[in-house]
């Protein structure tokens, strides 16, 4: 998988940890200006989560092609 594909991928799946955290409290269906800063907080959390899960799994499976992830993650 290309970098381009990867992050691609990684946008699509943090997309929908957001939509599964918003459909999991019954809020899909209301604008994003009536979730309070809690809310938008965990959904976020949620994102980063799922990010970080494909970006660990990607330098486990590709080392070689994940430097930069590496350093994004151990800072």
């Amino acid at each position: 998988m290309t970098d381009d594909e990867w992050q691609a991928l990684a946008t699509r799946e943090a997309a929908k940890a957001i939509g599964q955290w918003l459909e999991g409290r019954g809020r899909l269906h209301q604008p994003i200006a009536v979730l309070t800063l809690a809310e938008l907080e965990a959904m976020a959390a949620n994102a980063v989560a799922r990010f970080v899960v494909l970006a660990a799994q990607r330098i486990r499976d590709q080392p070689n092609d994940s430097q930069n992830l590496t350093r994004l993650l151990l800072g």
